[in-house]
């Protein structure tokens, strides 16, 4: 939809197309920047839950402002510095955090596939979600 209303608005205001090479260009940023960090993100929540995951990704946008003062970009203040720092305080806390006792979850319903080696999926299926079949573990 942002691609749709971008074109627009270019089109209107007589901007001129970009080359093919650009737009290729343009389209696997996209596809990297948006759809694999996606990816990423959810499989980061399963491996190091919501908190964990929503740190390091709020970070990124450090991660960035880093990256372009490595590139030139010279318009930097304490002030970023400082959040720079807290930031990464509490990513390394998040990542590093772990408390001994044992976690205990009731039985809940489920519709989304899952494996059962996880520790948690400690149930038996007749049909998985999406067709798939499961041989019962009675005897």
């Amino acid at each position: 939809m942002g691609a749709a209303a971008t074109c627009c608005l270019a089109w209107i205001f007589g901007e001129s197309w970009p080359t093919l090479f650009a737009t290729l260009a343009l389209f696997a940023v996209g596809a990297t920047g948006n759809g694999l960090s996606l990816r990423f993100y959810l499989l980061a929540q399963r491996a190091f839950g919501a908190a964990r995951t929503g740190s390091v990704f709020a970070f990124a946008p450090f991660v960035g402002a880093a990256v372009a003062v490595a590139l030139g970009n010279h318009s930097t203040s304490w002030m970023m510095v400082a959040g720079g720092v807290l930031m990464l305080s509490g990513v390394v806390l998040h990542l590093v955090e772990s408390h001994a006792h044992e976690h205990s979850h009731g039985a809940m319903e489920h519709e989304h596939a899952h494996v059962h080696d996880d520790g948690h999926h400690d149930h038996v299926h007749d049909e998985m979600p999406g067709g798939a079949t499961q041989p019962s573990t009675s005897t």
